[in-house]
């Protein structure tokens, strides 16, 4: 008189799920270089911590009496488990049914994976391997018509992101809505050689332009990691589960905590120098410098973690610790373009900066910015338009913030140096330089008529040049208090721990003010 009898026939259909698509799929997905989806979710999440949801979802086939026939599982797997013992919730496509497409899923489960982060407040971990949308056209014979595109959940997608850190790594070629997915998060990652992301896959693309092109050369992941359509490519999936796991250590559950203090090494004071800091920057302004070096030699040893290397190079982007406290990193890279920013750039800085704010991140900008890129490529790339909706994005940013004046800072690119919060602070080096205009371009404008008029011309704009370089002294500046302070390089980390500290009680939890920009 047990309920037994259906206890067996639920754990047989859990048996078959657990097959994926059949052992030759999965053998097929295996040759390519591809673990299947519940491999990587053991990989991503806390050993033995996966409680799946639905797992008995899918296509079943019943005979005249109602016994089943067939079965064939859901081709999105999703559950509860921990990372660093957090708790997550995880959601995976099943390639090997029906090319994770949505017709081999369940449109209600969908809906529910990609809702229930959000609604428990802790973070989303996506595991794309599919199209994970519509569907493939042979759904359409099956409908018996077509469809205005719509995912009615995606209000609630975007809305996740405004409430809880969302990762998605693109384990696959992915496409349409499966691309949206991977593209509409805080981190994405893609795997070398065996991830791919289109708006339209190869088959498309040869139809509308009439010739063939490989998964590779139309979205590969080093097109992707150079455009800036994902954060970074990575060389295996062993990597993308780990950096997803690190990347989540820095941020809160959600928009409704602060992030945790992490350890603090007994052997990492705040009062650490590195005595290199000292000659760090050159003092000839037109040599570069390795901004890196800088940055890993003043945040916690090991804790700097680079995001989205490939794109945007004027700008360096990242995640670290202060005396164990998180922190968004911003910076210049005086190896691109000398630090300007470009159109590319200003996005990047946007999309961090937004980061930051969603989740109560305080912010570390080492400045060395001569101005927005300029030149007649970078006006048609509409470098105003961008630099201009950086700048909104800073000053709309109340996190605490420091500022770090490295070497220059100058023209209206230079007001990203602090954002709009009353808990703002900032330090220069002896290396900095600051003005609305670099003296070199200045003069050749503000003293042209005199130039020109001089008996020796080059002698007369060196002249110039020189005096005002005088003025352009630091120490000018700080002595009409126009700089709050003037610092030895190897104190910077110092001073820095300091502004964690001191920020870690002012972080409001809360949701943000704006929403979230992927």
């Amino acid at each position: 008189m047990s309920w037994q009898p259906e206890l067996d026939e639920i754990e047989r259909r859990r048996r078959i799920a657990a097959g994926h698509g059949g052992p030759d799929k999965v053998a097929k997905h295996r040759a390519q270089g591809r673990q299947p989806v519940r491999e990587r979710i053991d990989a991503i999440l806390d050993a033995g911590s996966f409680d799946e949801v639905g797992s008995v979802s899918g296509f079943p086939e019943y005979d005249a009496d109602g016994r089943l026939v067939s079965f064939l599982p859901a081709n999105l797997i999703c559950g509860r488990g921990t990372v660093d013992g957090r708790p997550v919730f995880v959601t995976g496509d099943d390639f090997t049914v029906r090319g994770g497409a949505n017709d081999g899923g369940v449109r209600e489960k969908f809906a529910f994976a990609e809702t229930q982060a959000s609604r428990w407040r802790v973070p989303l971990v996506r595991l794309v391997d599919g199209t994970g949308g519509g569907g493939s056209v042979k759904h359409l014979e099956t409908m018996g018509r077509t469809y205005l595109p719509d995912v009615e959940v995606f209000t609630e997608v975007l809305d996740a992101l405004n409430e809880v850190p969302v990762v998605a790594l693109g384990l696959g070629s992915v496409a349409g809505m499966g691309a949206a997915r991977v593209c509409a998060s805080h981190s994405s990652l893609m795997v070398r050689g065996s991830s791919q992301l289109f708006a339209a896959g190869p088959p498309v693309v040869e139809r509308a332009f009439g010739e063939p092109i490989d998964k590779e050369t139309l979205g590969g992941a080093a097109i992707h990691a150079k455009a800036g359509t994902i954060d970074d490519a990575v060389d295996s999936e062993a990597e993308a589960f780990e950096r997803a796991r690190r990347f989540l250590s820095y941020l809160p559950s959600s928009v409704h905590d602060v992030a945790p203090r992490g350890p603090v090494a007994a052997d990492d004071a705040p009062t650490r120098r590195e005595e290199r800091l000292l000659s760090a920057v050159p003092r000839d302004a037109r040599r570069v410098y390795k901004m890196r070096t800088i940055v890993e030699d003043v945040v916690d040893r090991g804790s700097f973690m680079e995001i989205g290397r490939e794109w945007g190079r004027s700008v360096i982007t990242g995640l670290a610790r202060l005396d164990g406290w998180p922190v968004a990193v911003l910076a210049s890279d005086p190896y691109h373009y000398g630090g300007a920013w470009t159109s590319e750039a200003c996005r990047k800085a946007i999309r961090h900066v937004d980061l930051a704010q969603t989740f109560h991140l305080p912010v570390v900008h080492f400045v060395d910015i001569p101005g927005f890129l300029i030149g007649p490529d970078a006006e048609r790339g509409g470098v105003m338009r961008d630099g201009s909706r950086a700048l909104a994005a800073v000053r709309q940013s109340t996190v605490p913030w420091c500022a770090v004046m490295v070497r220059k800072a100058f023209g209206m690119a230079a007001l990203a140096q602090r954002n709009g919060s009353p808990a703002f602070t900032r330090i220069a080096w002896p290396s900095a330089q600051w003005g609305s205009l670099p003296i070199a371009g200045g003069v050749a404008a503000a003293y042209r008529a005199v130039i020109e008029a001089a008996p020796d011309p080059a002698a007369a704009r060196a002249e110039i040049e020189g005096r005002l370089e005088k003025l352009q002294d630091p120490l000018r500046t700080a002595e009409a208090f126009g700089v709050e302070e003037i610092v030895d390089p190897r104190d910077t980390r110092t001073h820095l721990c300091r502004f964690a500290n001191l920020a870690a009680p002012l972080r409001a939890a809360g949701r943000p003010r704006f929403g979230y920009r992927p």
